[in-house]
């Protein structure tokens, strides 16, 4: 139930602090905390954890600050298609103010978070080392590339978490036709136009269904040297099959589609060695490639350590039910970085909505520990799992039905055009879908860096 806030008087308006309290009009107001003392709530990460959390505390009587060490969130589930030329940078992006410009009761600070100091609730963050302090942390940072203690490997096999992740990789992907185009020999040529993919999962099969069709139809008419049609896209998969998380069914319908475009797909074959001239791989075949992207693990924040909180084998923070993390009740973790089991005993997965829902449960549980009432435990609803695999082919798994072909390429379409954050990043992408569709063609093949061909 809202809470109306008297405004104070001239006289007692002095501080900045009632300034804002007065600014802040009809809010919720924790039961436990004085008039004059809003609890403050740090959310460090404005991906969709971070900001799900702090727009549900947009009506209450608290203080919010939101660190990211970008200006920007980033709707991940379409970086492939800014990786493949598809969609410009901006159009799957907005910056984290205007996100949350209508909050009066939040600010956002630009910097990287360095440490934590959980015992004096201290956030150490960009270059001068600011110290910010709170009475609850909401940590979302997410998790990096990981390379199974092969970080070598990351030079010549980047991978797509970020805008410039993707960004590197379109550099990667256009400047190979170009070399291939001026090579000397067969051999050569033939380097710069195989393209490896190492890990089977969502983003691997996406990345790997465009590219043949981008090689064959959009960029067919613009080489003279170059025949197109010989490009290679060659997807490694070190477990049994593709797309482990999804039904075996799907994943094998996906397969089929992989393969009807070209892709040439290896499973049970790790990878044991990658350089700038080839990936190797377990079985001691060697593929000479000039352009590896790297789509197979995943590795928690550093910043999960400053927490003196349990961690899984891949970092993540070992939370309790309710998604605080033991030891400091006062701390939450929510999406990649929360090593969360459901009661069906499997992880929550990776995607979006559970970021959504976990940011959206510790806001939750926060208003609900400052009133002194029982915090509640995360349960993750699953809404599905879709992947894309190319032109009128994709795979969706709604839980209570399987679609497959065009039926489920529609689906996903919907889907993530609905999740876009704002009218004119899903009327632009709209339109550079319908641009694509219609003509084959990518409108953001651009080069923009000074890297010498």
């Amino acid at each position: 139930m809202t809470t109306v806030v008297d405004k104070p008087s001239a006289a007692e308006a002095t501080t900045g602090e009632e300034k804002k309290d007065a600014q802040v009009g009809e809010l919720t107001r924790p039961r436990n905390v004085p008039r004059n003392r809003r609890p403050h709530i740090v959310i460090i990460g404005g991906g969709f954890a971070g900001i799900s959390a702090a727009k549900t505390l947009r009506h209450a009587d608290v203080r919010i600050t939101v660190i990211d060490r970008t200006n920007h969130f980033v709707f991940q589930p379409l970086l492939y298609q800014v990786a493949t030329a598809a969609l410009a940078p901006s159009d799957i992006t907005a910056p984290i103010r205007a996100i949350l410009r209508s909050q009066k009761n939040t600010e956002v600070l630009l910097g990287e978070v360095q440490r934590i100091d959980p015992d004096r609730k201290v956030v150490v963050f960009g270059t001068e080392s600011r110290e910010i302090t709170y009475d609850y942390l909401i940590l979302t940072t997410g998790a990096k590339h990981s390379y199974f203690g092969h970080n070598e490997w990351e030079k010549d096999a980047p991978g797509l978490k970020t805008i410039s992740d993707a960004r590197e990789i379109r550099q990667r992907f256009l400047v190979a036709f170009e070399q291939a185009e001026q090579a000397a020999d067969a051999a050569k040529k033939a380097e710069w136009m195989t393209f490896v993919l190492v890990g089977a999962g969502p983003t691997g099969c996406e990345l790997a269904g465009v590219m043949p069709e981008i090689a064959r139809r959009a960029l067919r008419e613009d080489f003279r040297h170059v025949d197109t049609d010989a490009t290679r896209v060659i997807l490694i998969e070190a477990g049994p099959r593709i797309l482990a998380t999804f039904p075996e069914d799907l994943a094998q319908e996906a397969k089929k589609d992989l393969e009807k475009l070209g892709v040439e797909i290896r499973t049970g074959d790790p990878v044991t060695a990658i350089d700038d001239r080839g990936v190797t791989l377990k079985s001691g075949a060697h593929i000479p490639t000039r352009t590896v992207i790297w789509a197979a693990g995943n590795a928690a924040s550093p910043l999960a350590k400053d927490l003196g909180a349990p961690l899984d084998r891949a970092g993540r923070v070992q939370v309790n039910p309710d998604l605080s993390v033991p030891g400091h009740p006062e701390v939450y973790v929510a999406g990649d970085l929360a090593a969360f089991t459901q009661k069906n005993g499997k992880p929550v997965p990776a995607v979006a909505q559970g970021a959504i829902q976990g940011g959206r449960r510790a806001a939750q549980n926060i208003l609900l520990q400052d009133k002194g009432e029982t915090t509640v435990p995360f349960n993750y609803f699953d809404k599905g799992n879709l992947a894309v695999i190319g032109r009128n082919k994709a795979i969706a798994d709604l839980n209570f039905v399987h679609l497959k072909g065009f039926f489920a390429w529609m689906t996903w379409l919907f889907i993530h055009i609905l999740y876009l954050v704002g009218f004119r990043n899903r009327l632009s992408v709209l339109m550079q879908w319908a641009y694509a569709y219609l003509t084959f063609q990518r409108g953001a093949r651009l080069i923009d860096d000074d890297r010498k061909v």
